[in-house]
């Protein structure tokens, strides 16, 4: 789990739309990776198209932005089409960089324990430094916090 200022885990994912992303595609860029539990929920829809549409907005003051879940690449292809995102989507199907995040969570609802994605954002410099955590999102306001804070490194 690891926190502002530590290296930050690196992965190799399949995405939407074919083919992989690595975390090696960006170095020397400011990267906003952001988890979310489930394609097509409420509040994952709401972040997910916050984000997609403040895309330039990212790019603009140097950073990419690539939300994570554990669904497979055809849910996120059917999500980003559905919703017209312009954003990658990474499919961490097997937990792993969920896990290395430390997003993956006991959660609880209706009295129910499971486990599941802790809704969390990381903005990770060029060199694969931690420099900013959200955990515990709350969807309003979260994509213009995180887009004021890309601006101030």
């Amino acid at each position: 789990m690891p926190e502002i200022g530590e290296k930050a885990p690196t992965f190799e994912l399949p995405r939407d739309g074919g083919g992989t992303l690595t975390s090696a595609d960006f170095a020397g860029k400011t990267l906003v990776l952001f988890f979310y539990p489930r394609d097509d929920t409420s509040g994952c829809t709401r972040e997910s198209v916050g984000f997609s549409k403040a895309l330039a907005a990212f790019k603009a003051a140097g950073a990419a932005v690539v939300g994570v879940s554990k669904d497979s690449v055809d849910s996120h292809e059917k999500f980003v089409a559905r919703r017209e995102l312009t954003l990658p989507l990474l499919s961490d199907e097997n937990g792993n960089l969920c896990e290395g995040f430390g997003v993956w969570k006991e959660k609880s609802m209706y009295g129910k324990k499971f486990m599941g994605i802790e809704r969390s954002t990381f903005v990770i410099d060029g060199d694969g430094f931690v420099r900013a955590v959200w955990r515990r999102v709350k969807v309003p306001g979260h994509v213009e916090a995180v887009l004021e804070t890309v601006r101030n490194l």
